[in-house]
């Protein structure tokens, strides 16, 4: 089950000492990936009664007495579950030098929260995340090696064109964007009924159980909402009045969802700001199989008329997990101005600060002049369904 992140994890401590931190949501792969890469380590499962009442002691002898005294490497899964993570981590990286700890969390709100202090320069954070495309595929016995081909693609110097391929492109695509690119669709595609028991846990079981929500009912209210609103400009003030809540709650839940990998906000790029949107995000899930499973919303891609945003989804979060894995080194946004012309993605070069305007459509279209007109030397890209990859 190869990931693009193997060879990263691989090579943490031939250049650190620190602890090596794996952020995700349950069920994206974190314990597989961990126990794949150190399949040596002593591995301690925190969702399991009496090694968590042994944790919560803090004390180092008792930890001792769970270690494997032979093993170098020590993997502690779940760590989140802690009543606070960082204390544990921190009592057995500073006095046992020769254990190489590994530990992961499913909510990276709930882990930074508690170890911003205890764990400052102890800890190196990797973030692992849905499949990519390119994971999909070779999970999928499609291909056959990893690849960065949709944002390579992006910024590469020659034009985007059409192309043929050996497989059926269109039916993967049309899974991907309703059911979405957990591990677990690998296996058992096409399940709903696992999506809708899937997004349950999500929720209530690992973000509600951290106990930074109060109201159950306007948390799902508010992750359905968001999720009809896809693409869209948010809007705090017409959220709260839709859902007959304080603003402030709605900022603060919204905060807590793209902490617990749910969502993620994308913002406004500007170098004008007389004339450019610069403050409003716009709202993203990380994958479309949650998100297409708030709404219990399963059709076929033809019978939909959200195609396009759930399109736009896609290549957004490809794009933000490929940053995350890879060196190519790119910031992300959005633009648009006040006069309502857009620019769905916008990359821009962290070394050169060169800017790649990118338009995403399900079919293709004229591709909008206004970005170009505004930033002469950006290069543009329409990217569509027959192009992306």
């Amino acid at each position: 089950m190869q990931r693009h992140l193997d060879l990263i994890l691989k090579q943490h401590f031939k250049h650190y000492k620190q602890v090596l931190v794996l952020l995700g949501s349950r069920q994206v792969g974190k314990t597989t990936i961990s126990k794949k890469i150190f399949p040596q380590a002593n591995y301690i499962l925190v969702d399991n009664e009496p090694i968590r009442k042994i944790l919560e002691t803090y004390d180092i002898f008792a930890y001792k007495n769970l270690m494997d005294k032979n093993a170098n490497y020590l993997i502690i899964d779940e760590i989140h579950l802690l009543s606070d993570p960082g204390r544990a981590t921190k009592i057995i990286y500073d006095p046992i030098e020769d254990v190489k700890l590994i530990i992961t969390g499913s909510s990276s709100f709930h882990i930074k929260n508690k170890t911003s202090e205890s764990l400052a320069g102890r800890k190196i954070d990797y973030r692992i995340y849905p499949l990519t495309f390119s994971e999909y595929l070779v999970q999928k016995n499609i291909e056959k090696e990893l690849n960065f081909n949709i944002l390579e693609n992006l910024v590469a110097e020659k034009e985007l064109k059409d192309k043929k391929y050996k497989f059926d492109l269109n039916s993967i695509l049309e899974d991907v964007l309703i059911y979405g690119q957990y591990p677990y669709n690998i296996n058992y595609p096409r399940d709903k009924k696992y999506l809708l028991n899937f997004v349950d846990s999500l929720i209530f079981k690992d973000v509600l159980e951290l106990n930074l929500i109060d109201d159950k009912r306007l948390a799902l209210n508010l992750l359905r909402l968001l999720a009809s609103q896809i693409g869209n400009l948010i809007n705090y003030s017409e959220l709260a009045s839709s859902l007959g809540a304080d603003q402030r709650k709605i900022k603060r839940y919204i905060e807590i969802f793209e902490q617990s990998f749910i969502i993620f906000r994308l913002y406004p790029f500007s170098r004008n700001k007389r004339n450019e949107i610069i403050k409003t995000a716009k709202i993203y899930f990380y994958d479309l199989g949650v998100r297409n499973a708030l709404l219990e919303n399963f059709s076929e891609l033809y019978l939909r008329v959200d195609k396009g945003a759930l399109f736009e989804n896609f290549i957004i979060s490809e794009v933000i997990k490929t940053i995350s894995y890879s060196d190519l080194g790119y910031k992300i946004y959005y633009w648009r101005n006040k006069q309502g012309a857009e620019m769905d993605l916008i990359l821009e070069n962290n070394s050169t600060h060169k800017l790649i305007g990118v338009e995403i459509k399900y079919k293709k279209r004229t591709i909008s002049k206004a970005f170009n007109n505004k930033y002469k030397d950006a290069k543009t890209r329409l990217v569509s369904v027959e192009n992306f990859y």
